[in-house]
């Protein structure tokens, strides 16, 4: 498809990211005629300068959004199972496991939690659909300079100088989203003084798709399943620390640092082997203050940010487009729809970031006292089945 000047779609997703991606492919797959724009052409390759080098786990019901967008096909070759999350408490004297509790999804499901995917690896494949989908256009180059809306539609001039008339427009474009600032939208941001290091490992033992948090202090230490890289076992770390400790940690030699990551991995994959480049990235709780505006609909990071903490970031963002999608058949963008959507996932994203907040704050506790209240909090809530599988169903979002 070829958009010109002054045309009309029905769907502008302002955002190349991951969630923006996927929503114009749904929207698209949904028979809707779709304009997607991004500032920043996407990194689809692992080693080029500026790729993403964190990983995205697709929950179940996420899963479900990347079928009906005709993503899942492309995407399941390349992507590792999570049947189990376990959850690590190193918060002793030394940094070792001294509380390990596994949550396995053959309590609740016949299926895995879900999938791990590269997020490098996730733009390629999503623009590979695109490019596919004759009722799409992906402009990347081109991001979104201004907006003026009206009952009727909105009409979205960008920065290449043509302008665009639609009669909804996404906003998938970021924590800092310009379509969020031209609706005059505020936001509540929560910060904690952390960054994430962002990376991929080769290590001694299988993770048997295992994902597995390792909570001492500052933030987890994450380990996520990915494919074997070049025949060895392979996973995604996702490292929270406090801002100067992260800053610490990415300017040591590369054997110091190395020695640093096995020490707070507490060895529960043996001996880790950094595979990819650092990668550093700010921590954030955010949430709009509301999730729509006229002819408008903010999602993913526009919406809502929160700490990579139990795979709940990407899939908040599925869940606003499953939302939307749905509402969308009609009209997209009509007043109705948008409340309804609005009505629907603000309330669930702020249950889930005020979560999130409570287990990020626990997982940064210092003092000692504090962090064996935590594994102490973490044992006695796992003892009981029915809260254990209460936990995981409300962690995957179903009811």
């Amino acid at each position: 498809m070829s958009i010109h000047d002054s045309d009309c779609v029905d769907v502008l997703v302002s955002g190349g990211g991951i969630a923006g991606l996927i929503a114009a492919a749904a929207f698209g797959s949904a028979g809707h005629r779709v304009l997607c724009v991004d500032p920043a052409p996407p990194v689809t390759d692992e080693g080029a300068a500026g790729s993403d080098l964190r990983s995205t786990a697709f929950l179940q019901p996420s899963v479900q959004v990347l079928r009906d967008a005709g993503l899942w096909d492309g995407l399941a070759p390349h992507a590792s199972p999570l049947q189990v999350m376990r959850i690590v408490d190193a918060g002793g004297a030394r940094p070792e496991a001294r509380l390990v509790r596994e949550f396995d999804a053959d309590e609740i499901s016949n299926d895995p939690f879900g999938w791990n995917l590269p997020n490098w690896l996730l733009k390629r494949e999503i623009s590979a659909r695109l490019r596919l989908l004759q009722n799409v256009e992906f402009r990347p180059g081109t991001g979104t300079a201004g907006l003026v809306t009206r009952e009727t539609g909105a009409i979205v001039r960008l920065s290449d100088g043509t302008s665009i008339r639609a009669r909804l427009v996404v906003g998938a474009d970021g924590r800092n989203s310009p379509v969020r600032e031209a609706l005059g939208i505020g936001v509540r941001t929560l910060r904690y003084g952390q960054k994430a290091l962002a990376f991929a490992v080769t290590h001694d033992r299988p993770h048997e798709n295992v994902s597995t948090e390792v909570h001492r202090s500052g933030g987890p230490f994450t380990l996520v399943p990915l494919p074997d890289r070049e025949g060895r076992h392979s996973s995604a770390v996702v490292w929270l620390e406090r801002g100067a400790e992260i800053a610490r940690l990415a300017a040591l030699p590369p054997a110091d640092f190395e020695a640093e990551m096995n020490s707070r991995s507490a060895g529960v994959l043996g001996h880790l082997t950094q595979a990819t480049r650092l990668t550093v990235w700010p921590i954030i709780s955010q949430i709009a203050d509301s999730f729509a505006g006229q002819r408008t609909a903010l999602i993913a990071e526009a919406a809502h940010v929160v700490p990579p903490i139990g795979a709940q970031g990407l899939n908040m963002s599925l869940a606003d487009l499953a939302v939307l999608v749905r509402l969308s058949q009609d009209d997209p963008g009509s007043a109705d729809s948008l409340a309804q959507y609005a009505r629907q996932r603000r309330p669930d994203a702020m249950a889930r970031l005020m979560g999130i907040d409570a287990l990020n704050r626990a997982s940064m506790f210092l003092p000692r006292p504090l962090r064996d209240l935590r594994a102490a909090a973490l044992g006695g809530l796992y003892a009981s089945g029915p809260v254990r599988r209460l936990m995981m169903r409300a962690g995957l979002g179903l009811h």
